[in-house]
C-alpha cells in the first residue's frame, strides 16, 4: 500500500465513511451558498450561510482552523480566482462567483468548490463555467490507481485550450484528508511532463481546475489572503475531493 508522510491513504471502511460524511456536508453547504447568491447580498453575508450549516452539523471550517483564515469559506469574485476573504462586497448582476468550501469533522477533512454566474450571465462567463466543470469531469476519468499524476493537468489543459480558455498554474490540486493539504502537495492543472508521481490506490487528492479567461498567473492581493487575475479577467473553479482506486474514483463531494 501506498505510504508517504503527511498523505492520508484509507486503511478501512471507516475512514471511507468518515471522508464520505464530511464530503456531503461541504457539498450541501457548496450548493446551498451558490444557490443563495445574489445582488445586493455582501460575501459576507453569504459566509455566515455557510458557516452556520458547518456548526449545525459539528463541523469546523478548515481555511480558519487551519490557516487562521478570517472566513468560513473562501468567496472569489470577477477577477478573484481563489481565497477571497467574505466581507463587504456587494455582489451585483452578471458576478463571476466562486464558493469553495472546506471543513473538518471527526478527524476528516474534505474539499469542494462551485461556480455560477449571477443574472444576467455574459455568454462567455457560462461558457467558462462550463469548460471548468468539463475539464474536471475529463480529469477524474483519467484519476485511476497506477495512472502518472501528471494525466489529471494534462486533460484540465486539454479541455481548457479547446474551449479558448487558459489554464491558471499557480492555482493546482493537492492532497487531503486528515488535514486540508497533504501530500502529493501542488498537482498542476497543466501537463508537466518533468513530474513522475504516480497514483496510488488509497490516495486522498481534490482535483479543482481553474480556467480563466486570459489569466494564467494569479497574484496575492494587500489582504495577504485572495488571489487574482489580471483586471478583467474571470476564473473558474470547480472542485471534488476523491478517494483513488483502480477504477473510477470515489467522489465523496456529491450533493
Amino acid at each position: 500500500h501506498y505510504r508517504e508522510e503527511n498523505a492520508m491513504t484509507i486503511g478501512s471502511q471507516s475512514d471511507i465513511d468518515g471522508l464520505q460524511r464530511i464530503g456531503r456536508l461541504v457539498a450541501r453547504v457548496r450548493e446551498e451558498m451558490l444557490a443563495a447568491a445574489c445582488p445586493g447580498m455582501t460575501t459576507g453575508e453569504l459566509d455566515l450561510i455557510g458557516e452556520r450549516l458547518l456548526a449545525a452539523h459539528g463541523a469546523q471550517p478548515a481555511p480558519r482552523l487551519t490557516l487562521g483564515f478570517p472566513g468560513a469559506t473562501c468567496i472569489s469574485v470577477n477577477e478573484e480566482a481563489a481565497h477571497g476573504v467574505p466581507g463587504a462586497r456587494v455582489l451585483a448582476a452578471g458576478d463571476v462567483v466562486n464558493v469553495d468550501v472546506s471543513a473538518e469533522l471527526g478527524g476528516y477533512f474534505a474539499d469542494t468548490g462551485g461556480t455560477r454566474v449571477l443574472p444576467t450571465a455574459a455568454a462567455r462567463d457560462l461558457r467558462l463555467c462550463h469548460a471548468a466543470r468539463s475539464a474536471l469531469a475529463n480529469a477524474l476519468k483519467v484519476a485511476r490507481a497506477g495512472q502518472p499524476l501528471n494525466r489529471i493537468g494534462a486533460a484540465i489543459e486539454r479541455t481548457a485550450r479547446q474551449a479558448g480558455f487558459r489554464v491558471i498554474e499557480n492555482l493546482g490540486s493537492h492532497g487531503v484528508g486528515r488535514a486540508l493539504h497533504e501530500e502529493p502537495d501542488h498537482i498542476p492543472g497543466y501537463h508537466d511532463p518533468h513530474d513522475t508521481r504516480r497514483l496510488h490506490e488509497g490516495m486522498v487528492i481534490t482535483i479543482e481546475p481553474f480556467l480563466s479567461t486570459r489569466s494564467r498567473v494569479a497574484e496575492e492581493g494587500d489582504d495577504g489572503w485572495t488571489l487574482s487575475g489580471a483586471p478583467g479577467n474571470r476564473s473558474a473553479q470547480y472542485e471534488h475531493t476523491l478517494i483513488v482506486t483502480r477504477g473510477e474514483p470515489i467522489v465523496v463531494t456529491l450533493h
